[in-house]
């Protein structure tokens, strides 16, 4: 399978100045000979062509052009793929790419499965399991700091931490298996806290990465915050505030909104997937009454709330059922319309963001407050180099858990045979972070997230 040599469009598809049709493989070389004729004194077929130049040609398919192009050759082992690759720049739009791609299969090569390259560039030595995650995170990445955090992880500075980790566990476990094949000698009580110290220090080190997953995870994927509160108390208004543009559709008619509505938005570094929702209260409409049902839906999967209240008007009986409806939320009180005379008067135990979406006051106070209660303390750029994302989560608390009972043995006079196949658990969890311990189901599941180009 892996002998194959691959192709796939690289870029998205549609229209644009250029697409890219990436090939790689032992045989890429001779496949691109077959489709491409130089043009110009200077240019050259790619097999004989100098690594890492341009040349300047057609695609030919039956004696056709199919198009003018611009073709890299890049010979192994510098190239992403660690093998032969061809990289061919052809106009944008779908026809012509779709055309060049298929005259490559056409002369052997077959399509890539998604990810492919990605993860040839894994098995060929050229990334570890966590940097080739990392180019998926590149590409996914929202907002600045998403793309700082994987630009780290690629640059390798999460696998340096894990595969030290990984040697200390790996040391104590030669200590241990050491004394098992000299079974007269007793571990030396100095020993025994010389391995306790190495091992406690590996489990707390291994705390200190799990403590970045949520953080990891929110600079990924996002959180959802879910925009409530009654009909007309601006919801849609500040979701446009927001997203810094008119997105929702604003009316004086209560009942507008009849549908959820999701963007996206960069709120001090983070990415906010904002999800204005119908407003909340009793219908005879049946479309209404559909999209009050669906922001139900959108409130039980929200990890935030941000509940508006109308401020011109006097607290209401259904904002008060909503108040304690949502107590057990993580949640932002937004007192809207500050601009005209204040008549809502909340409790005291309540603490609200004043805003005004007509003018914008108050919008930068919400954003900082929405920032405060998604991440605590500073983002900084250690943190970003380490934060973890659900998959390492998995492995290093299945780690732990192992570390932990080596040490409880070790401390309990456990039998070091025992004490053996927990620090191997233990060692193996955290080599599948980086894919020194890994199998074909799991490089499938990783990769088969990916784009078919990459």
């Amino acid at each position: 399978m892996h002998d194959a040599t691959i192709a796939a469009i690289a870029t998205p598809l549609g229209e644009g100045g250029l697409a890219v049709i990436r090939l790689s493989g032992t045989r890429a070389f001779a496949i691109a000979d077959q489709s491409f004729q130089p043009v110009g004194k200077s240019s050259q077929k790619p097999s004989v062509a100098p690594t890492h130049t341009i040349q300047f040609g057609k695609i030919i398919r039956d004696g056709k052009v199919i198009d003018e192009v611009l073709l890299a050759v890049l010979r192994a082992p510098r190239t992403f793929t660690r093998e032969d690759t061809v990289e061919i720049s052809c106009h944008g739009g779908l026809l012509p790419a779709k055309l060049v791609l298929d005259t490559l299969l056409a002369h052997g090569a077959r399509l890539a499965e998604p990810g492919e390259f990605t993860k040839r560039a894994f098995l060929n030595g050229r990334l570890d399991l966590a940097q080739a995650e990392a180019v998926a995170d590149v590409i996914h990445s929202r907002t600045e700091l998403a793309l700082a955090a994987a630009n780290e992880q690629l640059a390798g500075k999460l696998s340096q931490r894990i595969n030290q980790l990984r040697d200390d566990l790996m040391l104590t476990l030669a200590h241990v298996e050491a004394h098992i094949d000299f079974p007269d000698e007793d571990i030396s009580p100095d020993t025994k806290e010389a391995l306790l110290r190495r091992l406690e220090n590996a489990i707390a080190f291994m705390g200190e990465l799990l403590r970045t997953a949520d953080e990891g995870q929110l600079l990924r994927r996002g959180i959802r915050a879910a925009i409530v509160g009654r009909p007309n108390a601006g919801k849609s208004s500040l979701l446009n505030q927001l997203l810094g543009r008119d997105r929702a559709i604003v009316s004086h008619i209560a009942g507008t909104t009849r549908d959820t509505i999701e963007e996206t938005a960069n709120i001090r570094g983070l990415p906010i997937v904002f999800v204005d929702t119908a407003g909340l209260r009793e219908s005879h409409d049946e479309l209404e009454r559909e999209g009050i049902r669906r922001s139900r839906e959108s409130l039980a999967q929200a990890e935030l709330i941000l509940h508006v209240l109308d401020a011109s008007e006097p607290l209401s009986a259904a904002d008060k059922n909503y108040l304690t409806e949502f107590a057990g939320k993580k949640r932002i009180i937004v007192r809207n319309k500050t601009d005209l005379p204040v008549k809502l008067d909340l409790p005291a135990t309540f603490r609200a963001v004043d805003v005004s979406c007509a003018s914008g006051q108050g919008i930068e106070l919400l954003k900082d407050a929405i920032k405060s209660l998604v991440w605590a303390g500073e983002i900084n750029a250690e943190m970003l180099q380490v934060a973890i994302n659900s998959r390492h989560q998995d492995a290093l608390n299945r780690a732990r858990t192992a570390a932990r009972q080596a040490a409880e043995g070790l401390r309990g006079e456990l039998t070091l045979e025992l004490i053996a196949i927990d620090l191997r658990e233990a060692a193996a969890a955290v080599g599948e972070v980086v894919g020194k311990t890994t199998t074909e189901d799991l490089l499938d599941a990783i990769f088969s997230a990916f784009c078919i180009g990459k």
